[in-house]
């Protein structure tokens, strides 16, 4: 047995996130998956949701839901001032909603993506072993084509979410541990390990890289982030295409940088500065347009034990 929400109003963009796509890009095919993957992963985690467990990515905001069963649901991420039937809901908590409420979702106040999880995970049919939706390769999400959210949509879940015999109708009201609210107003730092063609970008303009802001450029989406600052020079000429990683840095001619997100190409043909992170990544998912960031130099063993902990604070025991 299935319950089902009804999409009312999708926004501009919404779609469904797992944890991703691996094993696919020798095919060309994009990885997908969440672009805050804490924020997605806490949203998850205030359920007791395994890993990996789809939820929705929701961009900019604007999202009307109508349950047509009770559920148990939690929302994390961007603040898009929600409502259950008008009334304020608080941001990074679980809540219940009765068959026949509605959720509304305004627009983001701070931040970028909300992520929104239901008890036991949305369900849709994996394409490729995954149901995250890309657009751009027309894999993925609650239909199995690459489609956003659009209005008259459902969305199936679990019969977790509202069984009476089961935990759903006893899980309590829960709320992100302090330490892991985001403060995505404050200026971020990117952390970057530097790559095979760090060392072939002038001094001068290394120095400026990392001591001076960089700016979000409004052109930017799921695929990569354009950053505007100091210009960046390279002494390479020319460069063989190569496979492109999560977070690569790439440098075009103009000298600013593009971080490729999880909707990326495959392969790219400029040189990398380095790549930010699994962490850094998800932080600057959430940076609006025109919002300072700062880049920083890290290891790769030092981005493991990040990333490490990060995991390990979601296994920890939450009040379910």
């Amino acid at each position: 047995m299935q319950g089902l929400l009804t999409v009312i109003k999708p926004g501009p963009l919404s779609t469904l996130q797992d944890a991703g796509r691996v094993g696919v890009r020798h095919l060309g095919i994009s990885q997908g998956g969440p672009a805050d993957l804490q924020a997605w992963g806490w949203a998850n985690w205030l359920l007791g949701n395994n890993w990996g467990s789809p939820a929705l990515e929701i961009t900019l905001g604007g999202l009307t839901l109508r349950a047509e069963q009770r559920c148990h649901l939690a929302l994390c991420g961007a603040d898009m001032q929600p409502r259950v039937n008008g009334q304020p809901l608080a941001n990074n908590q679980s809540f219940t909603l009765a068959a026949g409420d509605e959720l509304q979702l305004g627009m983001a106040k701070c931040g970028v993506r909300a992520y929104l999880a239901v008890a036991g995970g949305f369900i849709a049919k994996p394409v490729l072993g995954s149901v995250a939706c890309v657009m751009r390769d027309q894999l993925g999400g609650h239909l199995g084509d690459g489609s956003k959210l659009a209005a008259g949509d459902t969305l199936a879940f679990a019969s977790r979410a509202f069984s009476s015999s089961h935990v759903a109708d006893f899980i309590p009201r829960c709320q992100l541990p302090i330490g892991a609210l985001p403060h995505y107003r404050e200026a971020a730092t990117l952390m970057m390990i530097p790559g095979a063609q760090f060392r072939f970008f002038n001094d001068h303009s290394l120095i400026q890289a990392f001591n001076q802001p960089w700016r979000v450029d409004p052109r930017s989406d799921r695929m990569g982030i354009r950053l505007q600052g100091p210009i960046l020079h390279c002494n390479i000429e020319s460069l063989i295409s190569e496979g492109l990683t999560l977070g690569a840095v790439q440098v075009p001619p103009n000298g600013q940088p593009i971080i490729l997100l999880n909707d990326r190409q495959t392969i790219g043909g400029y040189p990398r500065l380095g790549t930010l992170t699994p962490l850094a990544c998800a932080r600057l998912a959430q940076c609006q347009p025109g919002q300072k960031v700062r880049l920083g130099i890290c290891t790769a063993k030092q981005a493991q034990t990040q990333y490490r902990e990060f995991r390990a604070a979601l296994k920890d025991s939450h009040t379910l």
